[in-house]
């Protein structure tokens, strides 16, 4: 079996002192191979975006340890390691400087990171805008000029730009009305193929990663309660709390409306 690329063992995280303590992420463990995309799925308070933070970086564990490559990941992060997990967030236009061009904002990346020689920098930049299907000339133009999709282009071109291990995207397509979030997602499909990209990819909406994700992590206050590839997880729900999540994804095929009928008929069982 192939060795993750990124693993978490046992990973807890608290907030707060005393009688006023939020168990924020529970004894949380799984591994993600190069390669895949994992989504981590859940209601607003399940945890995701805790255990989003800790592989960031952003909070350090409370107990546990978060493995990049075999090695343990300290809570004070070096260059290498930000260089290693890039960031693509819910709302772009708060991660791109408005003052800076398009071009800019990638060119830095580059630079921070000593990517390519810096004479080559200019045309990598073009590069990257082309990759992720935007004109080299997009670079001159300020970010309040794009659409909100295109502005994502950008913010994945800039995690691409570093050339990480590791993605961890943010809810990066629910700020997007669904003719976009369509072609989005299938940008990060292709990408993921020819760059063999790994995704981490947090959301609140089943619906998104069902085409995109190799397996699901559905999380409940705090806890993973469910872990299986998405072929399984749709068609075979474990737990209640799965089942509801899925009863509620909107109907596309006859399939999936005896799918849904079929989880409904289970949760009335169940109550």
């Amino acid at each position: 079996m192939t060795a993750p690329i990124l693993e978490l063992d046992n990973v807890s995280k608290t907030f707060g002192t005393g009688d006023d303590v939020v168990q924020a992420a529970q004894s949380i463990s799984f591994g993600v191979t190069k390669g895949e995309c994992l989504a981590i799925v859940g209601e607003s308070g399940s945890g995701k975006s805790t255990v989003a933070n800790m592989i960031l970086g952003i909070y350090p564990p409370t107990s546990g340890e978060i493995h990049l490559n075999g090695s343990v990941l300290p809570s004070r992060r070096q260059l290498a390691h930000r260089r290693a997990i890039q960031l693509v967030q819910q709302n772009p236009l708060s991660s791109l400087n408005p003052k800076r061009s398009i071009g800019a904002s990638l060119r830095l990346a580059l630079d921070v990171h000593e990517i390519g020689a810096k004479n080559e920098r200019a045309d990598l930049v073009s590069a990257l805008l082309e990759e992720v299907g935007l004109p080299a000339d997009y670079a001159k133009r300020s970010p309040t000029a794009l659409s909100g999709g295109q502005r994502q282009r950008v913010a994945i071109a800039r995690a691409l730009a570093c050339q990480s291990q590791l993605v961890v995207l943010d809810e990066p397509t629910s700020a997007l009305d669904v003719l976009v979030q369509a072609r989005v997602l299938k940008l990060l499909n292709q990408l993921r193929e020819t760059r063999n990209l790994t995704f981490v990819f947090i959301t609140h909406d089943l619906s998104v990663v069902r085409n995109i994700a190799s397996r699901i992590a559905v999380f409940e206050r705090g806890r993973m309660i469910e872990l299986g590839d998405t072929s399984t997880l749709f068609s075979n729900p474990a737990h209640p709390y799965t089942r509801r999540l899925i009863s509620a994804v909107p109907v596309v095929t006859d399939e999936e409306a005896a799918l849904r009928s079929a989880l409904a008929a289970g949760l009335e069982d169940t109550n």
